[in-house]
């Protein structure tokens, strides 16, 4: 994939370093990949709304080909791709929450089961002990949107509070179009 533009969102409370999220904007700069890692509005007790509009201008301006979501960033994009007249090349998803309000983000719910998530490659991750969604709920999302997924083992929420910082199945699979693997 040629020209490659990578567009990296964060869910509630943000990914700060040593997030995985942190450590994959970082390794695509050392690369001379365009990436955009914007600090959302109101991370902590975010508005639906407020999270499209800017990420909507964040499109319009950046032009991404890849777009990376954690968490709350799921959700975020599952409402947006009704509204984005956008083809990505990959779209990752990892983990994603079950669809149960959040008090922090109650504007987010419920969200939608997108029939097309705007990219022709995609990919989710989730873990066996996410406190924000279990297996058997993972894998429910994963058969309505229709996509590949891989399960981590005992990977938490798969942030930086459950280990994981550097994630470098992310920029393998942004570089190379591989399967995300376990790596901690």
């Amino acid at each position: 994939m040629k020209n490659k533009r990578v567009l990296v969102l964060h869910g509630l409370g943000g990914s700060d370093y040593p997030h995985w999220q942190a450590h994959l904007a970082i390794d695509l700069i050392k690369q001379n990949t365009p990436v955009s890692f914007p600090s959302l509005p109101s991370r902590d007790n975010p508005d639906l709304n407020e999270w499209k509009e800017f990420v909507k201008n964040e499109i319009k301006q950046f032009k991404p080909t890849v777009v990376v979501c954690h968490s709350l960033a799921n959700l975020l994009w599952f409402h947006l791709c009704e509204e984005l007249d956008i083809k990505l090349d990959k779209l990752m998803l990892v983990a994603p929450v079950r669809d149960k309000e959040l008090d922090a983000a109650k504007t987010f719910f419920p969200y939608p089961i997108p029939k097309d998530l705007k990219a022709e490659e995609i990919i989710m991750a989730t873990s066996t002990n996410d406190p924000y969604i279990n297996v058997e709920e993972a894998i429910r999302l994963q058969s309505k949107l229709n996509i590949g997924m891989k399960i981590l083992e005992d990977a938490g929420h798969i942030n930086a509070a459950s280990g994981y910082g550097k994630l470098d199945c992310a920029l393998d699979w942004v570089n190379r179009e591989e399967e995300c693997e376990e790596n901690r």
